[in-house]
């Protein structure tokens, strides 16, 4: 029965599939219901539209294409919980409802981001686009992008193994049938500080693991590089290899991603040169000295490092050397030059390696955004992708977690906001009274960490700015002063202030009261890496290098920019794109995925409820249930909740012919449930309490049952009425086949005795009548024996007479007298012997005939129409016969011969001569030229691509033609495209469309009976393209265009297209009519036509 086989989440669901629905509702439900789940396998959970996914640790088999399939284009609450819902419902309503997308991946380090959820999301709606090759090109591009960014931009973290150490938001762009045509990928903060020195336990970047791992022993060579880690004091020597990660696998990965993006060998091998500075710039080891004056200074404790770093980049090693040594200083058009001691050399070394790092990440990421971005100005959609780190709380937390921590504050103020304007927005949109909802505001931590004036960012950047000592110390010490009364900030000198004793916060730390607990940051730090300084002597040193990349990354270096402008920290720079990123969230309709970390060991089948429900309050989860259930806590669409409920009322059931909200009325009011426990939307139905719809599902299932009990009963007594009907068929067959069998074998019985009968009389009669033949052909022969006798010897007697006088009779006597005597004999020959020999003699020329044919036939060519002489008159009629018969037969082979591809070409051909033969004077000329069709190299030429590829249907015609101008008959190239629905006219340069004309809006078409190429199209007055008229083109290949322009309207319309051959007619131009007349002359340009304006209304062709 329709609307019995769809599938909810509530049938057969493990635990509660919408935790909207949980009731009770508390945390520990919550919590309880989420293991209940993830024990099954059951990792995606729904609060409303929000998704919840929890880290299983291991490879599920629920990303199948078979699943992909499933979720395609179905109803979000059709089936079980999945990622692909979201990813469905986002990319569907960006493709039908024209609302740009985004989709915020949010939860804590390891709780699977990367991993599951942004790469599954931007899988699924690569496999729901288009197939076309441009599509796939541009989706391999874009899936291709993830493995490139992980190598430089994740890394091994004591929590997951591949965490990602940088924010990354990607905005996909779609065209208007929704396949996507780039992607633009912004980066946020990369942690570069991980490339100097990074917790005991974890690892530096991926990829220089995967570099020495899985570097050919030819390019480690050129490099400079040896395979062991330990060699390299960047890399980490404990944890070398991480847990299911293969490096030489995946750097072969990452090479072959890089080549789809769109990577020259020259930028990979530049890319990984840099990538081996930086580690050699770690290996670089400076001893102390002292200066004459008493200046502490150093100097290069091996050099050979250092040759290294210079060969590979093409510099000057006493440049590269003075620059990590010394620093210059310019005060008022004073340059001074001071020596570095170890420390600072060591700091200054650092600051190159972390920002040569990072500098060659932003342009990678430029480099993809290059391959990815959309090239056409066309109107896109959007659906934007993030997947930033998550929050994070260390046993020693310093400025990239609070800079992490402040980005999530963002975040889950967005996701607040957005919350609660959603479900308003719905309430509101459907007619529904609604009163607003008290939750927690962050806006108070946000506005703690970035008010321009009071902000911890501010007063961070205000102190780098500030002239004197600045240390960590006092910028701690001004927080104390500004920060003292708010109650979300603690430190030890304010605790103490306060008589509160906390030993758990150290003197140099201070404590912020996040959304997610609380989390004590080390100042230590902060000014540096908020500074960011790199000296400038170590940026012209890079400049002068003779390397590309290495020289693009500093464009500060160069001596003609030079700038004494300070530049911005790194608070400032990650507060202004936390803005613009926040801007660009508004802008966008949300969709949520929440990822929870279900342990700490990273083993599958583990869930600890301690961590589990740190997570689910800091992430606001019970928070976000009961904004849902404040209003209602299930909402439906009317038509899906009729077809899921009907057979609970009569009235309903099996069919409701009426509106599908009348029918959910009358189911409602039949069922009598309380009216205070729903309410009537515009388009859904809005279910108040959970326990309804619980009490709902219970009747359906006892209602399906009883259902199923009918159904059973109704198809048993079918089935055994059917096999009572086909055995009483099968009865009656067989006993209609035994009664014939019976008839026939009856009838050959009579038959054969009646058989029997005739043939003893008929040989009774025979007999008698042999007898009578036997003794009248005795009777016969007796007779003729008897003349035979008589008549022999009267002739020996005449003979012997004859002979005896032979020598007296003259020669002519002798021969009357042979004559006379074979005349006398003749009579006595066989009467049949002429015939015999007639017939010998006849049979003997038919065959010699035969035969001479048989060797003197002609070639096998349908147009050779020899055919040898007769030889016989007599058989002149059967030579002919013989003639046409092996002509028709030739035909037949050759026929045969032809192939699929020949025959339509014949057969334009011989559509072309029925509409031109013997009227149109360029006919005979075309007559032996073959209709190609694509007289222009679509496939081979970018621009034609281009133009090809927005046009979806076959093209017919791909040709160069001119197009009169209506106004003084000059004449201007177009691209002329014809397909099954469009005559299109492109521009020759650009490649773009000018116009389409659609094959019903061709009333009819007109040329002359010259050898011209001008043709008209007549357009129909309501026709699609406009109010210009009607178009004068000319054509090198007029028979072939108008032939099939001619065919393929005939088809599409179903009507035949009119064809005037005429030297004059009129065109419509605008609301005028013009005479178009043909005038024969000499022509300049060979055969081609030439137009003049008259007048107004007439315009004379010059032909030949």
């Amino acid at each position: 029965f329709p609307g019995m086989d769809r599938i909810s989440p509530l049938d057969d669901m493990i635990g509660v599939g919408d935790m909207v629905l949980l009731d009770p509702l508390s945390e520990d439900s919550l919590i309880s219901n989420l293991k209940e789940r993830f024990g099954h396998q059951e990792i995606y959970t729904y609060i409303g539209s929000v998704a919840i996914s929890i880290n299983p640790y291991t490879l599920l088999p629920i990303y199948t294409p078979e699943k992909v399939e499933e979720y395609r284009n179905c109803n979000f609450y059709e089936l079980k919980p999945h990622i692909y819902a979201i990813a469905d419902e986002a990319y569907r309503s960006l493709r039908d409802r024209d609302k740009d997308q985004c989709i915020l991946i949010t939860g804590e380090s390891g709780a699977g981001k990367t991993e599951e959820a942004s790469k599954l999301v931007m899988s699924y709606v690569a496999a729901v686009c288009g197939q076309r090759q441009e599509v796939s090109q541009v989706k391999e591009q874009l899936l291709q992008s993830n493995p490139v960014l992980e190598a430089f931009g994740n890394a091994k973290t004591v929590r997951n193994d591949n965490s990602s150490r940088f924010g990354k938001y990607m905005d996909i762009e779609f065209d208007f049938k929704g396949q996507p045509l780039g992607g633009v990928i912004s980066n946020y903060l990369l942690e570069k500080s991980r490339v100097v020195r990074h917790v005991q336990g974890e690892r530096n970047f991926h990829i220089f693991y995967q570099l020495l791992a899985g570097g050919p022993a030819k390019l480690l060579n050129r490099l400079k590089l040896e395979r062991n880690c330990d060699r390299y004091s960047y890399l980490s020597a404990v944890s070398e290899n991480a847990n299911g990660i293969d490096d030489a696998a995946e750097f072969e990965t990452v090479q072959n991603a890089m080549q789809i993006i769109g990577f020259t060998n020259s930028e990979v091998t530049s890319v990984l040169e840099t990538v081996a500075v930086v580690l050699k710039l770690g290996n670089i080891q400076l001893v102390a000295e002292s200066k004459a004056n008493g200046m502490d200074a150093c100097s290069m404790a091996h050099t050979a490092v250092l040759g290294e770093i210079c060969e590979l980049v093409g510099l000057d090693e006493t440049i590269l050397e003075n620059a990590l040594c010394c620093r210059t200083m310019e005060m008022k058009r004073e340059k001074m030059t001071m020596s570095l001691n170890v420390a600072q050399a060591y700091y200054a070394r650092d600051a190159l390696a972390k920002n040569l790092y990072n500098r060659l990440f932003n342009w990678l990421v430029n480099r993809i955004n290059e391959s990815i971005k959309v090239k056409s100005n066309e109107r896109k959609k959007v659906m934007g992708v993030l997947d930033i780190y998550g929050f994070e709380i260390f046993e020693d937390n310093s400025f990239e977690q609070f800079i992490i921590n402040y980005c999530n504050e963002k975040l889950q103020q967005v996701f607040i906001e957005l919350t609660l304007k959603e479900e308003q927005e719905e309430y509101v949109r459907e007619g529904l009274e609604w009163t607003p909802v008290k939750y927690f505001d962050n806006t108070i931590i946000c506005d703690l960490i970035e008010n321009s004036k009071k902000g911890i960012l501010a007063m961070l950047d205000e102190e780098c700015l500030r002239p004197g000592q600045v240390t960590d110390s006092t910028f701690l010490q001004k927080l104390n002063q500004v920060c003292k009364n708010h109650k979300h900030f603690e430190s030890q000198v304010i605790q103490n202030a306060k008589h509160i004793s906390d030993a758990t916060l150290p003197r140099h730390c201070f404590r912020l009261q996040h959304y997610a607990g609380k989390v004590t940051y080390n100042i230590d730090g902060f000014v540096d890496k908020n500074n960011d300084l790199l000296y400038r002597d170590l940026s012209q040193a890079m400049w002068k290098a003779n390397h590309k990349l290495l020289k693009s990354l500093f464009p500060e270096g160069d001596p003609k920019k030079l700038s004494l402008k300070r530049p911005p920290t790194a608070g400032s720079q990650f507060k202004t794109s936390v803005v613009i990123l926040m801007k660009n969230l508004h802008t966008k309709n949300p969709n949520y995925i929440r990822c929870i970390k279900p342990n700490d060991k990273k083993a599958p089948s583990l869930f600890m409820e301690p961590l589990v429900r740190t997570q689910v309050r800091y992430l606001g989860l019970m928070e976000n249930i009961r904004v849902r259930r404040a209003g209602y806590a299930f909402r439906q669409a009317y038509e899906p909740c009729l077809d899921r409920y009907k057979m609970l009322c009569k009235q309903t059931w099996p069919h409701w012919k009426g509106k599908a909200r009348d029918g959910v009325q009358m189911l409602l009011t039949t069922l009598g449930i309380p009216k205070e426990e729903y309410a009537y939307g515009w388009t859904k139905i809005f279910i108040r309490n959970p326990k309804m719809l619980f009490d709902l599902e219970d009747k359906r299932r006892r209602r399906v049952y009883e259902l199923a009990t009918v159904i059973q009963k109704t198809y048993r007594g079918w089935k055994c009425r059917t096999h009572y009907l086909l055995m009483r068929k099968s009865q009656i067959l067989i006993s209609a086949w035994f009664k014939r069998h019976a008839q026939q074998k009856k009838y050959q019985q009579t038959k054969q005795a009646t058989i029997t009968m005739q043939a003893y009389v008929r040989g009774w009669k025979l007999r008698i009548a042999c007898r009578e033949l036997t003794y009248s052909c005795h009777l016969h022969t007796c007779m003729h024996t008897h003349v035979y006798c008589t008549y022999g010897c009267t002739s020996r007697q005449a003979w012997k007479r004859v002979h005896a006088h032979t020598h007296k009779l003259p020669l002519t006597s002798w021969v009357c007298v042979c004559v006379q005597v074979r005349k006398e004999y003749r009579k006595y020959f066989r009467s049949n012997a002429s015939k015999r020999i007639y017939s010998f003699v006849y049979k003997r020329l038919l065959h010699k005939y035969f035969m001479d044919l048989k060797n003197n036939l002609p070639s096998m060519s349908p147009m050779d129409r020899k055919w040898p002489s007769v030889p016989y008159m007599f058989l002149a009629p059967t030579h002919q016969e013989l003639k046409r018969i092996f002509h028709l037969w030739k035909c037949k082979k050759y026929r045969e011969q032809i192939t699929a591809q020949r025959k339509a070409m014949f057969e334009e051909k011989l559509y072309a001569s029925e509409l031109f033969k013997d009227k149109k004077a360029l006919y005979p000329i075309s007559v032996p030229q073959l209709f190609q069709g694509e007289y222009l190299t679509m496939q081979k030429s970018t621009k034609y691509q281009k133009l090809s590829s927005t046009i979806e249907e076959k093209i017919i015609v791909a040709d160069t033609v001119l197009k009169i101008n209506r106004t003084n008959g000059k004449s201007s190239p177009r691209i002329c495209l014809l397909t099954k629905s469009y005559f299109v006219l492109a521009d020759v340069k650009s490649a773009q469309i000018k116009t389409a004309i659609n094959l019903h809006d061709i009333s009819s078409v007109s040329v002359s009976h010259y050898s011209d190429g001008l043709f008209a199209l007549h357009l129909n007055e309501r026709s699609s393209v406009g109010t210009k008229g009607d178009y004068l083109l000319i054509s090198d290949h007029l028979i072939e265009v108008i032939t099939k322009l001619h065919r393929t309207a005939t088809e599409t319309t179903k009507q035949k297209m009119n064809l005037h051959i005429l030297d004059e007619f009129k065109v419509k131009f605008k609301r005028d009519e013009v005479l178009i007349k043909f005038v024969e002359a000499v022509a300049k340009n060979g055969n081609g036509a030439v137009c003049k304006k008259k007048s107004s209304h007439m315009m004379e062709v010059m032909v030949q």
